[in-house]
């Protein structure tokens, strides 16, 4: 038993090494930009979808296209503005403590491994700056975790919270839903001294984040007449109106070979979201495999919902949401033999992880990320 603890130990020291590392990374080149610029750190900091969350914080929804995103975040800046306190520093803050929470939460669905693959995602970035990613992978990930343990309760308070941050909560639900459905008695046998709700009460847990995400849907209706704002709001600001998948994927292919004038680098952008698109179907399809329905559905209506834009647009980022990517990682990487040869390999792949975020974060801070 303690040599179990020294392990336990042990690999949450990696994790947070690692964590350390990368986010410390992200720090000096953030202060290095808004120094060499003559800069604030919140203007380095405040890019792209920031600056829509800060002016939803301020304003509310008068801008009918920022309907497109979810106030849980906003309301959070708004409270640290009513504070007196910096939006966007508290708001990387609670982002940088949620990335570590999220991690740890992925150490028990995916293996210590899996976590630290997440931790050095490329697009990590994302998870240290005021956007969704952190605070929803925080919550998503406990909920999944809460709910595999039949916790049904706190998943769903959980996966409330995570609802509140942006859509890919609905998808949350449906995926929990799946794994209501599917949860047998093999499962409750195997958790001892763990209640073991039925199927009805299950599903009736999560009646509390489907009704979060009908909330907001009223709320904009109460706002503008329609039930549909939300979906007119992503069609008018990102061109995310319906398009089959073949006509996405045409589309999509069009612009990778089109460089955009003065940004030579947004059509290797535009190539990465391509490679997460064609990781998600393999990661459904491996999941499908080893019968792991659940998982399969919450990457695979991800991936489906990116196929009926216009183009693919944002799934570099969602990449970060998909926990059996991270599982699938874990288990290639334990099937390796503990060989010096394989740690130096490991040792490797993790420096190269670290110089790819490095360009990603550089991308973003400097305001030349796109998707």
């Amino acid at each position: 038993m303690a040599r179990l603890r020294r392990h336990a130990a042990d690999e949450n020291l990696l994790i947070v090494q690692v964590w350390l590392i990368s986010r410390l990374l992200f720090a000096v080149m953030a202060v290095a930009l808004a120094v060499t610029g003559r800069r604030s750190l919140e203007s380095v900091l405040s890019q792209w979808d920031v600056l829509h969350f800060l002016t939803i914080a301020r304003d509310g929804y008068a801008n009918p296209e920022q309907m497109a995103f979810f106030p849980g975040l906003p309301l959070l800046l708004r409270g640290f503005t009513e504070l007196g306190l910096s939006p966007v520093l508290l708001g990387t803050l609670v982002s940088l403590v949620a990335s570590l929470v999220a991690a740890f939460a992925l150490k028990r669905l995916a293996g210590v491994w899996g976590a630290v693959a997440w931790i050095l995602a490329p697009t990590a970035i994302f998870t240290a700056v005021p956007y969704t990613e952190a605070l929803f992978c925080a919550f998503a990930f406990w909920a999944w975790e809460r709910a595999t343990r039949r916790h049904w309760g706190q998943a769903a308070l959980l996966a409330a919270l995570a609802c509140t941050l942006r859509v890919s909560g609905l998808f949350l639900v449906g995926a929990l839903v799946i794994l209501a459905l599917t949860q047998g008695r093999r499962a409750a046998r195997a958790t001892r001294g763990v209640p073991n709700p039925g199927l009805g009460a299950r599903l009736a847990w999560l009646l509390l984040p489907t009704a979060v995400l009908a909330a907001y849907v009223a709320y904009l209706y109460a706002l503008t007449g329609s039930w549909t704002a939300w979906f007119s709001a992503q069609e008018a600001g990102w061109n995310r109106g319906f398009h089959w998948p073949w006509e996405a994927l045409a589309n999509h292919w069009d612009v990778l070979w089109r460089p955009t004038p003065g940004h030579p680098e947004w059509v290797w952008l535009f190539r990465a979201e391509m490679v997460s698109w064609v990781v998600g179907v393999l990661v459904t399809v491996i999941a499908l495999a080893r019968r792991r329905v659940a998982e399969a559905a919450w990457v695979g209506v991800q991936v489906l919902a990116f196929s009926l834009s216009y183009w693919l647009m944002s799934v570099n980022r969602a990449v970060l949401l998909w926990f059996p990517l991270w599982r699938q990682l874990d288990e290639l990487i334990d099937s390796r033999p503990d060989t010096r040869g394989w740690r130096t390999v490991g040792v490797l792949a993790a420096v190269v992880a670290l110089v790819v975020q490095g360009v990603w974060a550089w991308l973003y801070l400097t305001g030349r990320w796109s998707s």
